[in-house]
């Protein structure tokens, strides 16, 4: 159940990631900071997905543990943008609202997989 909602939130992310990309390059004429948004906002998703097919309970929760680490960057790239004024607060709040959930729910991933792996060894 968690990993089609992970997989689900995750590329919903990539893709809001991807329309505030277009905005602050198009709109904004902002290249540098956007450009590591980009990257790390996607790369959640990617890593969700190499997650999935991953080809044990360790690979599987090392996947996820990278995943937790680019929404947790992207986080930062957010809060950079907002303090540096190329995003709004609601625009911030919004997207932050969307990462911290998705960060809250990797965690929880992790988390409960180690412990059934604890527990099956």
């Amino acid at each position: 159940m968690k990993e089609s909602i992970i997989k689900e939130k995750s590329f919903n992310f990539a893709i809001r990631i991807v329309k505030l990309y277009k905005i602050l390059c198009e709109d904004r004429k902002e290249y540098v900071l956007s450009k590591q948004l980009l990257r790390s906002g996607t790369s959640v998703g990617a890593n969700i997905r190499e997650a999935l097919n991953g080809e044990s309970r360790a690979d599987f929760v090392h996947k996820c543990a990278i995943a937790q680490k680019e929404c947790d960057e992207a986080l930062y790239w957010l809060e950079l943008l907002r303090e540096s004024e190329y995003i709004s607060e609601v625009e911030f709040i919004s997207m932050n609202d969307d990462a911290a959930a998705l960060l809250k729910i990797i965690k929880s991933i992790i988390l409960s997989t180690k412990k059934g792996i604890t527990h099956n060894s």
